[in-house]
């Protein structure tokens, strides 16, 4: 490869794929709501990597804030189960682009942020 780099984009599930996208790779532990398999074209759905049901809950519910949220989800991210996940995606990720995929409305606050700039470092 020359000058090419691999990258790791955030999106919302259900936005359409494009050609810069690579490998889209869902990151959410639930199926997102009112998309069915063929809408989502996704080539993965890693949800082991995803948060806790108790730190999302925390999270969406108003208790947390994003920095606190951050935090909380890179510990969890130690974790044996999701330490394997999160090595599953480093080695996607070296491989060429990923898109990681969230139901979030805002992804650039989510746990899919995170995973990207855990990624892309």
């Amino acid at each position: 490869m020359t000058g090419d780099r691999s990258e790791v984009r955030v999106h919302r599930v259900y936005e359409r794929r494009t050609p810069h996208d690579g490998s889209r790779i869902l990151v959410d532990r639930l199926w997102p709501r009112g998309l069915t398999k063929v809408a989502a074209d996704l080539d993965e759905w890693c949800k082991r990597v995803a948060p806790s049901t108790e730190l999302r809950t925390w999270y969406h519910h108003g208790s947390g804030q994003f920095p606190q949220f951050a935090d909380r989800y890179r510990i969890e991210l130690e974790e044996p189960e999701r330490a394997t996940a999160l090595a599953h995606l480093r080695e996607l990720a070296r491989a060429g682009t990923i898109t990681l995929l969230t139901a979030s409305k805002q992804p650039e606050f989510s746990h899919a942020q995170i995973l990207a700039d855990l990624l892309n470092i």
